[in-house]
C-alpha cells in the first residue's frame, strides 16, 4: 500500500479527493497530448481528411474501455499497478515495471527532444539548449516540498493552454465542421492501423498508470459506490480533455487541407499552425508543443517512478529525487545522441506491450475478492477491456517483429 499525501484529518475521501481528483484528470490527459500526439493527428488527417474524425470517434470508446477498467480496478484495490500484479501472479509485477520505466525512458527522451523543437519554434534558440532549459524546469517542479501539488498546478495551467490555442487556429483555419461531422459517423474510409495507433498514444505505456497512481499516491482508494462514481467520472474528464485537444487539432488541419495545401513532412503539426495563422501561428505552435512535451516529461517521470517505488523503501521516501534522476537522464539520452534512434524503437515496441499486460491484469484482479474487495466489476466494462487487450497485443507483437531484424541490422 503506497503512502498517501497528507490530508486533514477525518475527512471523508470526498473532501480529501477534490483537488486529487482534478490533478489526476490533468496529468493524465497532458501526459497523452505529447509531441507525438500532435503528429499523429496531423499525419492522419492529411491522409484520411474528414473520415479521420472516424477513427477519432472509434479510438475514445476504446480508450474508455482501457482506463475506466484501468481507474476503478487500481483505487478498489489501493494499490499501484505493479502490486496489484504481483498479488495475480508473482514476478509479473516487475515485468510491468520494467516494461514502464524503459519504454517511459524512451519516450521521454522524445518528449524532452520535442520540448527542444517547442522552444526553437518559439524563441529561436538551439533545440540542445531549449531541450536542457525545459529539462531544467521541469527538475524545478520536484524540488519543492509539496511536488504532487506542484505538478498538478503544472499540468492544468499548460493543459489549459495547449486547447485554448488551438482553438483559437482551428476558428481560424475555418474547417467544413458539416463535412467533419457526416464523415465522423459514416467515413469514406476506415483505418484500423489509425484507430489502433491513437489508443496507443493515448493510453498505452506510461499512460494507462497516470491518473490512477496520481489518486493511490493522493491517499483516494476504496470500492464504495461514491468513490467510483468520482473515478469513473475523472477517468472520463481525462480521455474527454485529450480527445477535445485531438478533434480542435483534427479540425485546424482539415481546415488547411480542404483548402488544399500540403503539410510539411518534417514537421506537420508546425504546418497546420503556420498556414492558418502565418508566421504568428508557428509561434503559437512553439508553444503548444513545448506545453505538450513538457507535461509529458513531467507525466512520464512521475508515472515511471511510480512503479519503482515499490521496490525499496528508500526509492519511496526519496521518490522525488529519483523522479529528477529519471528526468536528468532521459534529457542525457537526447543531448548525447542527438534524438530517440533506432536502439529506442525496440524499447518503444515494448511500450506497446504495457497496455495490453496491465490492463488484462487489471481485469483479472477485477475478479478477486482478496485484492479489491467487495467492488463488482462491470460486465461492459470488463467485454470492451478485453477487445482492447486483444487489439492491443496484436499491435504490439507486429511492431516487434518488424523493428527487431531493423535493429539487428538484418
Amino acid at each position: 500500500m503506497s503512502k498517501p499525501e497528507a490530508a486533514p484529518s477525518g475527512s471523508p475521501v470526498s473532501a480529501v479527493a477534490g483537488t486529487a481528483v482534478l490533478g489526476a484528470v490533468f496529468l493524465m490527459a497532458t501526459s497523452a497530448v505529447g509531441p507525438g500526439f500532435l503528429t499523429q493527428t496531423a499525419v492522419f488527417t492529411q491522409q484520411l481528411g474528414a473520415s479521420f474524425g472516424f477513427v477519432i470517434l472509434a479510438s475514445i470508446v476504446l480508450d474508455l474501455g482501457a482506463q475506466l477498467t484501468t481507474w476503478r480496478v487500481i483505487v478498489a484495490s489501493g494499490r499501484r499497478a505493479q502490486d496489484v500484479a504481483n498479488l495475480l501472479r508473482p514476478g509479473l509485477g516487475h515485468v510491468l515495471v520494467v516494461l514502464v520505466t524503459l519504454g517511459g525512458l524512451a519516450f521521454n527522451a522524445g518528449n524532452v527532444a520535442g520540448a527542444g523543437l517547442g522552444m526553437n519554434a518559439l524563441l529561436g534558440i538551439d533545440v540542445r539548449t531549449g531541450a536542457a532549459v525545459s529539462a531544467l524546469i521541469a527538475v524545478l517542479i520536484f524540488v519543492v516540498k509539496e511536488a504532487g501539488r506542484a505538478m498538478d498546478r503544472f499540468t492544468q495551467l499548460l493543459g489549459v493552454v495547449m486547447i485554448s490555442l488551438t482553438a483559437l487556429v482551428t476558428v481560424t483555419s475555418a474547417p467544413p465542421l458539416g463535412e467533419a461531422m457526416l464523415r465522423s459517423i459514416a467515413p469514406e474510409r476506415i483505418d484500423v492501423l489509425a484507430i489502433v495507433t491513437l489508443v496507443g498514444g493515448t493510453v498505452g505505456g506510461y499512460i494507462t498508470f497516470a491518473g490512477a497512481h496520481r489518486l493511490i499516491d493522493a491517499g483516494v482508494h476504496g470500492g464504495s459506490a461514491p468513490t467510483m462514481r468520482r473515478v469513473t467520472r475523472a477517468a472520463g474528464q481525462a480521455i474527454g480533455l485529450a480527445s477535445v485537444m485531438r478533434v480542435l487539432l483534427f479540425l485546424a488541419a482539415l481546415g488547411v487541407v480542404a483548402r488544399g495545401h500540403l503539410l510539411d513532412p518534417s514537421n506537420p503539426p508546425a504546418s497546420v499552425f503556420r498556414i492558418a495563422t502565418g508566421e504568428i501561428g508557428y509561434r503559437i505552435f512553439g508553444l503548444v508543443m513545448w506545453s505538450a512535451a513538457i507535461t509529458s516529461v513531467v507525466g512520464a517521470a512521475y508515472t515511471s517512478v511510480s512503479f519503482l517505488r515499490s521496490l525499496h523503501p528508500v526509492i519511496e521516501r526519496h521518490w522525488p529525487r529519483v523522479i529528477i534522476a529519471f528526468i536528468a537522464l532521459s534529457s542525457a539520452i537526447f543531448l548525447v545522441i542527438g534524438r530517440p534512434v533506432r536502439t529506442l524503437i525496440l524499447v518503444g515496441a515494448l511500450n506497446a506491450l504495457v497496455l495490453p499486460v496491465g490492463l488484462a491484469a487489471m481485469l483479472l484482479a477485477a475478479r478477486r475478492s482478496d485484492i479489491v474487495g467487495d467492488y463488482r466489476h462491470p460486465l461492459g466494462l470488463a467485454l470492451a477491456g478485453w477487445g482492447v487487450t486483444v487489439v492491443m497485443s496484436a499491435l504490439g507483437a507486429a511492431t516487434l517483429i518488424s523493428e527487431l531484424p531493423k535493429l539487428l541490422g538484418r
